[in-house]
């Protein structure tokens, strides 16, 4: 069984439930499963903490996650085009999963939600690829083979899912934007899969022990020629 990390960051809710609807595509693919993660909240007040447990919803997001994952989704409601200070805050401190290449090819995604229709979804899509990039992570899109890419008037674009909250937050994730995100998170799973290779496929005997996984990441962790 595969882990596949869906990380984000969610002021209102939004963001949180389009990346449940994600999570739903990757546990309804064979051999794979989702672990939902979030990130705390960051302040302009320098004595400011967060619990280490958030009041509700799935815990924060740890370093092990990154190395444990077969693949990330990663997901932020857009800051003027650009992805939520604290989701650029918690990325900005994975040198070590970038220096081991603990990340790197493996298949990501990334989604998003905005107030408006307009309100910059594809550059917050485009701002969130940039650092899986230079962890060296395979980007999975939205090919129009998804009939609903044709006949969405709200969220979805080719470079991810995508949700439009509406001003106040509280417009529901529509039918065709759900069924987007469920068919990115299914994307990504099966990908993942492929690119773990015929042992991790659905019905393989062959499982990965303890000491197994540890020797990959000791070479992953190990320092390049």
């Amino acid at each position: 069984m595969l882990d596949l990390l869906v990380l984000y960051y969610s002021r209102h809710g939004a963001t949180r439930k389009l990346a449940e609807a994600i999570a739903e595509g990757i546990d309804a693919t064979a051999g794979a499963s989702a672990r939902l993660r979030t990130v705390p909240p960051v302040s302009t007040v320098i004595e400011a903490t967060e619990p280490d447990i958030p009041a509700s919803g799935p815990p924060y997001v740890e370093p092990h996650d990154l190395v444990e994952c077969a693949g990330l989704a990663l997901g932020s409601p857009t800051r003027f085009g650009n992805m939520a200070a604290p989701l650029k805050y918690f990325l900005d401190h994975t040198g070590a999963a970038w220096f081991s290449g603990a990340l790197s090819g493996k298949p990501a995604c990334v989604f998003t939600s905005t107030g408006s229709l307009h309100g910059g979804q594809e550059t917050t899509l485009l701002s969130m690829m940039i650092p899986l990039l230079h962890h060296g992570m395979l980007i999975v899109g939205l090919p129009y083979s998804e009939p609903d890419l044709m006949k969405t008037t709200s969220g979805g674009t080719p470079y991810g899912a995508s949700h439009v909250a509406g001003s106040d937050a509280t417009r529901a994730i529509d039918p065709v934007e759900r069924r987007l995100a469920v068919a990115l998170g299914r994307r990504l799973a099966t990908i993942a899969l492929q690119l773990a290779g015929p042992s991790s496929m659905p019905g393989a005997m062959q499982a990965s022990s303890p000491s197994s996984i540890q020797a990959a990441t000791q070479t992953s962790a190990a320092p390049r020629a």
